[in-house]
């Protein structure tokens, strides 16, 4: 790719802001949250210094500024953390009175709801998402996940009716970069609900609210060993999935990196559930609230700068409204706000990496180089940090990569259909197969849709709607298993038979 076509992609010609009443920026103060210089691993209650004696540095995405060194945590720290959750396992949590342990599930949900505005300022800091969706978003769902199994933890017997539900041991969990508090929650409150210690091991680059979470296992006074917190590269990860006392790995992340843990685990007996990648299919009927859909499209790809694995896209639009639905589109981008992810006025925040930044960068010049329009609204980019402009792509053919790869960005793909059938095949004409919305006023046409569109999530005239009591999950390359729900304590526990 030239420097030209590059500049292209990420910056569009016209850098001017558009005419009219600017907003005051309105910046959340940082103070509220205290970041450690450097952090050990979190292992039997307490942190310790990595017998690795490596460390790599975290950074501020929006400033590319170091924020502290973390630990990286090696084959023997891993040995540890495991050994410390399997004794915590057998000695305390796996023979609590269920009611006890929900008491303790309960006090984390609280604590992270009083202490929610700071982890969102260190969200926000540390992944470069807005601080609105950080606070409006992440940590209320975090926060209800540990309430709602809670709820479920002295009560799992109505969970599996004329079953014995047994907690299986010690649960190996690792998550990705892009909702680092949620994903933790996602693993960790169903897992302790159901009588398991875990040791999680956060993305590389967003391990600060993992480890300030650490701080409310402490203020929970949960016992030492239940949760353990071990950071690093891929190479950890690598560690937990292999070692030989972990009976259950969880993992949120790649395809790519998902089908090397199923090979790794293949014929070990240890149980896997996997949330991999996606390439939603958000389809508008020409019935549907055009304004409304809208709406939906913008949440659907441009929420958390796209770093979503449901993101919706792909766009597929009724050729009878698709100029309609165009234009109010790319009216909608140009009100949207690139910048400080700490300024509650923004709507797109900072590219998590510059790694990521750069993948972005090469998939969009593919689409521009297999001949698909591009459409940037004009937008001032910050000089420092990682930035990508929303982007959106016409004339797209189901063929081009950015139709068939996840780019994991602010980039939407639209594509026309005239019938619901061909929506359908369409929309299933990918290896993916996590998620869908459909934009229609007829019921019987969203039911039916649901029923053939191969895709574990369907939302029906809304996106990205996410609820602790509803199971989600995907089939296909998307992976296996689900997390939320009665369904998400399921690959918890071992039920009589088994």
């Amino acid at each position: 790719m030239t420097k030209t076509k590059r500049e292209v992609a990420r910056r569009p010609a016209s850098a001017a802001i558009p005419s009219g009443w600017e907003y005051a920026p309105a910046p959340e103060s940082r103070d509220i949250v205290r970041v450690n210089e450097s952090y050990g691993l979190y292992i039997g209650g307490g942190f310790v210094e990595p017998l690795s004696n490596e460390r790599y540095t975290t950074i501020d995405p929006a400033r590319e500024e170091p924020l502290s060194e973390i630990a990286q945590a090696g084959k023997a720290d891993v040995d540890r953390a495991v050994k410390s959750a399997r004794e915590a396992y057998a000695e305390r949590w796996s023979n609590l009175r269920p009611s006890e342990r929900a008491k303790y599930l309960f006090r984390i949900a609280r604590l992270l709801q009083e202490r929610s505005r700071e982890f969102a300022v260190l969200e926000s800091l540390n992944g470069g998402k807005p601080i609105r969706e950080s606070r409006d978003v992440d940590l209320p769902l975090a926060a209800a996940h540990f309430f709602y199994y809670a709820g479920w933890a002295d009560k799992l017997e109505y969970a599996f009716p004329n079953r014995t539900p047994r907690p299986i041991g010690v649960a190996g969990q690792i998550i990705p970069w892009n909702f680092p508090l949620l994903m933790l929650a996602w693993k960790i409150a169903p897992a302790l609900a159901a009588g398991n210690t875990v040791v999680l091991k956060p993305a590389e680059t967003t391990p600060l609210s993992a480890l300030l979470f650490c701080d409310v296992v402490r203020q929970a006074e949960l016992p030492p060993g239940v949760v353990n917190i071990v950071t690093g590269d891929g190479r950890t990860g690598a560690e937990l999935v292999s070692h030989p006392d972990v009976d259950k790995i969880a993992f949120t992340g790649s395809t790519e990196v998902g089908k090397a843990i199923a090979r790794t685990l293949a014929g070990t007996g240890k149980r896997l559930t996997l949330e991999l990648g996606g390439k939603a299919a958000n389809i508008i009927f020409d019935d549907a609230a055009l304004d409304q859909a809208v709406e939906g499209i913008v949440n659907g790809i441009y929420f958390n700068q796209g770093h979503v694995c449901c993101a919706g896209s792909r766009l597929f639009v009724q050729e009878s409204i698709y100029e309609t639905v165009m234009a109010k589109l790319k009216r909608r981008m140009r009100t949207l706000r690139v910048g400080d992810p700490l300024d509650k006025n923004t709507d797109v925040g900072a590219i998590n990496s510059k790694q990521q930044l750069d993948k972005i960068g090469a998939l969009v010049q593919s689409g521009i180089d297999e001949g698909a329009e591009i459409y940037q609204p004009p937008c001032k980019l910050p000089e420092r940090g990682y930035w990508f402009v929303p982007t959106v792509f016409t004339n797209v053919a189901q063929s081009y990569r950015i139709a068939q790869e996840e780019i994991f960005g602010p980039v939407l793909s639209v594509l026309t259909f005239r019938t619901p059938d061909e929506a359908i095949e369409k929309a299933n004409n990918t290896p993916y197969g996590l998620s869908a919305g459909v934009w229609t006023e007829k019921g019987s046409r969203i039911l039916a849709m649901a029923q053939g569109l191969r895709a574990g999530v369907v939302w029906a005239n809304t996106y990205n709607r996410f609820d602790p009591a509803s199971p989600f999950g995907g089939y296909k390359e998307s992976g296996f298993g689900r997390e939320g729900g009665r369904h998400g304590l399921e690959p918890y526990v071992q039920l009589d038979g088994e």
